[in-house]
């Protein structure tokens, strides 16, 4: 016989034995209960007539009541861990038995050979002795538990008397392996403090945090609050920061759905806790039924968005997935991941660039997928100030390469990730993905592929964003540099923005712009000073801030939409989309194409400019592009060439230099 199956037969025979004993003593208990019940009743002197009834009532309850906990499957749970939900079963089975007992009884002994107060108090002993028995259980576990690793365990507070904090407590206590004393709990709610609560008490609110974890040498604090929002995570991550006391975070539901035990998921304050961004919820089945059994190709594939989209496509059963990106390293180990991750989807790692019309029309050829997300871009700004030709390439002519073959190789949803620095653009960078949601809008208008753009701000983490280079800055000692003080964005996380981008795709029927809801702008310079708290540091005490001025092409606040756009509530409440007015046809947009390449090909910067702003009228370019355009003649040395002054503040109108622009 295989030791597997000597091992299933061993935990099936254990399992057996131990039901076999939990009855067995449910049996006694029900025994006694009728014992007692009768002699409660006559006061222990019981008259020789009911000797007869009560060994008759003692066989029909302890049977009935036997049945009734097997039927009502009461000892499949385990009595250490007897909770509210097994004592409900337990008092419901009693009951059950308890009447069919005594319907028995009255019918065989007649209404006189019982008194009526016995089946009452049979009841009664019953469900406390079945019940008293698992409680004393798992007070002994409970407590033999918290007293083997004494004296060896970290000072605990628990920030938050919610579910959670209380969830947490129970397990720190009943896990020695943890080793966490748990003593008290802090919570911003003044009704609670002073109570105690699954024997551990509320000691006071987040403001006498340092006062508790002086007077109680506290080491460390456990926030267990998944639901707070930014502006109490930073309260709470400045209170615990203050007092210099150790802090990590409880994780929420979802996050605890995916795991383990909950003791195991406690991990670091991360700066996604501060922004207060709640989870997304997704409409699962009706992405499923535009990804299952189809080939997803993802441009960009190597990058932040690009990658996190592979990872959330995964999981709905494409035939395959399509990675392609002129990244070869970052690419490389993307697909070590998705082979790693998901062995059960075919991952094909395609080196190439958008810029290439032959690499795009090979790759698609061969794959032939029907869904497209292009993800390529060059997306910094201040680069793409001094390399504006690079930025037209890829920005522009990539997306209109990409969407030509697309449409030729018969891709029915293609989705282009677009930014909220294509409203209102001040950036060559900002202006050319905003050309590129006008080219893809004309495509749509020659029908076949269903073309969408996905509009959002700042993806916080990823590569080359705020977020890591302040880490990095922090980590050298600093200081730490911010533009300005009073400049916000937008910011959303990789996972957050990848999800509703999937969302994003399942409900759109072509040519519409989606927004995604980004809640609140947030200031760069209260973004820095809570990664410096993170780090366990103090502003300016520890890490200094310099600002440093605005750089070319960056606003100081960004947008979403227009003000004359129409924001329509899409089927998903975090989604939503608007009618463009402004519109292009297949005839506009090739001409004025020929034009940009022609202005490309001869590195002209003006004609760049007056044409981008032709295209786009609400585009305000920046003061260093400007000087760079009135400065600089055509010429051919290449875009790394460009002489280019840094920019301190936002740029001035620039009047329409051409007499007719291309947009209504």
């Amino acid at each position: 016989m295989s030791p597997e199956l000597l091992r299933v037969r061993r935990q099936r025979t254990q399992r057996i034995w131990r039901r076999s004993i939990a009855y067995s003593l449910d049996l006694a208990a029900f025994a006694i209960s009728a014992i007692l019940a009768f002699g409660l009743r006559f006061d222990f002197a019981l008259p020789a007539q009911y000797y007869r009834p009560m060994w008759v009532a003692l066989c029909i309850w302890a049977a009935a009541k036997s049945a009734s906990f097997i039927i009502g499957a009461v000892n499949r749970g385990s009595w250490q861990h007897t909770s509210v939900f097994d004592a409900v079963r337990i008092v419901l089975a009693v009951s059950a038995g308890s009447v069919l007992g005594g319907i028995v009884i009255f019918g065989l002994v007649g209404p006189w050979g019982v008194p009526r107060s016995v089946y009452i108090l049979d009841w009664l002993f019953s469900w406390l002795l079945t019940l008293g028995g698992r409680l004393a259980v798992r007070v002994f576990v409970t407590t033999r538990s918290m007293s083997r690793a004494e004296g060896e365990q970290t000072r605990t507070l628990i920030y938050g008397a919610g579910s959670a904090g209380l969830a947490l407590s129970r397990e720190l206590r009943q896990n020695p392996n943890l080793m966490c004393d748990v003593r008290g709990i802090v919570d911003d709610d003044i009704s609670k403090v002073g109570l105690t609560l699954r024997g551990v008490r509320v000691l006071g609110t987040g403001s006498a945090l340092g006062e508790l974890v002086r007077k109680h040498a506290i080491q460390r604090v456990l926030i267990a609050i998944p639901s707070a929002t930014g502006p109490q995570m930073v309260r709470i991550l400045k209170y615990a920061t203050d007092a210099g006391v150790e802090y990590k975070m409880v994780p929420s539901l979802g996050e605890l759905v995916q795991g383990a035990e909950l003791g195991k998921q406690i991990r670091e304050v991360a700066v996604e806790d501060l922004l207060g961004r709640k989870p997304v919820h997704l409409d699962l089945d009706r992405i499923r039924e535009r990804i299952q059994g189809r080939v997803v190709m993802v441009t960009g594939a190597a990058g932040s968005i690009g990658s996190e989209i592979c990872r959330q496509i995964a999981p709905f059963r494409p035939l395959a997935i399509v990675g392609f990106d002129e990244a070869e390293t970052p690419l490389f180990h993307l697909d070590r991941e998705m082979a790693r991750n998901f062995p059960y989807i075919s991952f094909y790692p395609e080196i190439g660039s958008i810029t290439s019309r032959g690499a795009l029309k090979r790759v698609m050829q061969h794959h032939r997928p029907s869904v497209l997300y292009h993800a390529a871009a060059y997306k910094h700004v201040p680069l793409m100030e001094r390399h504006v030709f690079a930025a037209v390439e890829t920005n522009i002519f990539g997306t209109w390469n990409v969407a030509r073959a697309a449409a030729e190789f018969g891709v029915e949803d293609f989705v282009m990730i677009s930014t909220d620095k294509a409203v209102r653009p001040t950036s060559m960078m900002g202006v050319t993905k905003r050309t590129a949601e006008l080219l893809i809008r004309a495509l749509q208008m020659e029908g076949g592929t269903k073309f969408v753009a996905v509009r959002f701000g700042n993806v916080l983490g990823s590569n080359g964003s705020v977020v890591p280079i302040f880490k990095e800055q922090i980590a050298a000692g600093g200081p730490v540099t911010v533009t300005h003080p009073e400049m916000t964005r937008y910011f959303m996380t990789i996972p957050e923005a990848a999800q509703l981008v999937l969302q994003a795709f399942s409900i759109g029927k072509g040519g519409e712009v989606f927004v995604l809801e980004m809640g609140a702008p947030v200031r760069i310079a209260d973004l820095a000073k809570n990664l410096i708290l993170l780090s366990g540091l103090q502003p300016e005490r520890d890490i200094e801030i310099q600002y440093t001025g605005l750089r070319p092409g960056e606003k100081m606040f960004e947008e979403l939409n227009l003000q004359d756009e129409h924001l329509i509530p899409t089927s998903h409440d975090k989604i939503r989309s608007y009618v463009c007015h402004q519109k292009l046809d297949a005839m506009q947009i090739k001409a004025s194409l020929h034009r940009l390449q022609a202005i490309v090909e001869g590195q002209d910067v003006a004609n760049l400019v007056i044409l981008l702003k032709e295209l786009v009228p609400d585009y305000n370019p920046g003061t260093e592009l400007l000087k760079t355009a009135m400065s600089i003649k055509p010429y051919s040395a290449g875009p790394d060439k460009i002489p280019v002054h840094r920019a301190q503040a936002e740029t001035p109108a620039v009047a329409k230099q051409t007499p007719a622009a291309l947009l209504n």
